[in-house]
């Protein structure tokens, strides 16, 4: 793969970069720890791009642009420079190397599919090891099923079977398209067409329009039942999108939040009563 101009030019700028001696590193980082001197800290992270492209050029295998993996990892370089802390004796790209590492993982978890895969550590695990492990197992006893494999692996990375089976499909499957024809000999059909719907029935939809103009004619008639503050009660209480309070409703007729209490459960009891005598059998139910 010919690499372009810009991906030379970094290549090229990563290797000339000089190596930082221990002590030097410590002083730079100590400067931008107690100082915020970003120079110091692009400093650091200059020095180790040949980590971010040794480290990009074993994720290669999944597909996606090597600069867009460097520049995920210089992402990750930079916040282990950000974060380092010097006063733990240790080197820097011992430090730095988690934090590439991840970087880089987050975005392959991001991009490898349209279908985002799992993100927790034993998904991860599984995500990146699961190849290189079904390979080490085929090669070294080419009896072994697909189910031993399968079983092997759960139990090296401490996930269940069924974790493995669904990871290895995925990434042996490629993405489909719900724009694509069904077959070759039938252009005009997408596979989006032949998703199940969930919308209702059309059957169903009508049997629901015609139920609900029916009980809503039944409850109006019931209504009637009602005298005028029981009607007004029931249909701000109820019957309303926000529903007003008890003491709402005392402060608007002048009585005590108990009393709009007992008035709401006589209206509904009347209510009741006069939509059993519409229609028993469904009220009952």
């Amino acid at each position: 793969m010919k690499l372009l101009s810009a991906e030379k030019q970094l290549f090229r700028a990563a290797q000339s970069a000089p190596y930082l001696e221990r002590e030097e590193e410590r002083q730079l980082a100590l400067r931008w720890k107690n100082s915020q001197d970003s120079a110091a800290r692009d400093k650091i992270a200059h020095a180790h791009m040949r980590l971010v492209i040794a480290m990009a050029s074993k994720f290669r295998g999944f597909g996606l642009p090597l600069s867009d993996l460097i520049q995920e990892g210089y992402i990750g370089l930079l916040e282990a420079a950000a974060r380092f802390e010097p006063e733990r004796e240790v080197r820097f790209s011992t430090y730095a190397g988690w934090w590439i590492r991840a970087s880089m993982q987050d975005y392959i978890l991001r991009n490898w599919s349209i279908v985002r895969g799992g993100t927790s550590s034993s998904q991860k695990a599984l995500f990146f090891n699961l190849r290189r492990l079904r390979a080490k197992l085929a090669q070294g006893d080419k009896r072994l099923t697909d189910q031993a494999i399968h079983q092997e692996i759960a139990v090296a990375l401490g996930v269940s079977l069924s974790d493995v089976q669904v990871m290895d499909a995925r990434l042996s499957a490629n993405d489909t398209s719900l724009q694509a024809p069904v077959s070759n000999d039938d252009q005009k059909t997408e596979r989006l067409d032949m998703l199940a719907s969930d919308d209702i029935l059309p059957d169903e939809l009508v049997t629901q329009v015609i139920d609900g103009e029916r009980w809503h004619d039944w409850l109006q008639s019931a209504l009637h039942e009602l005298n005028e503050r029981e009607c007004r009660i029931i249909r701000l209480r109820r019957l309303s999108e926000d529903g007003a309070t008890l003491e709402e409703l005392g402060a608007e007729f002048g009585i005590s939040k108990e009393r709009v209490r007992q008035i709401e459960t006589r209206a509904m009891e009347k209510l009741k009563a006069a939509l059993l005598a519409k229609t028993p059998e469904r009220i009952e139910a």
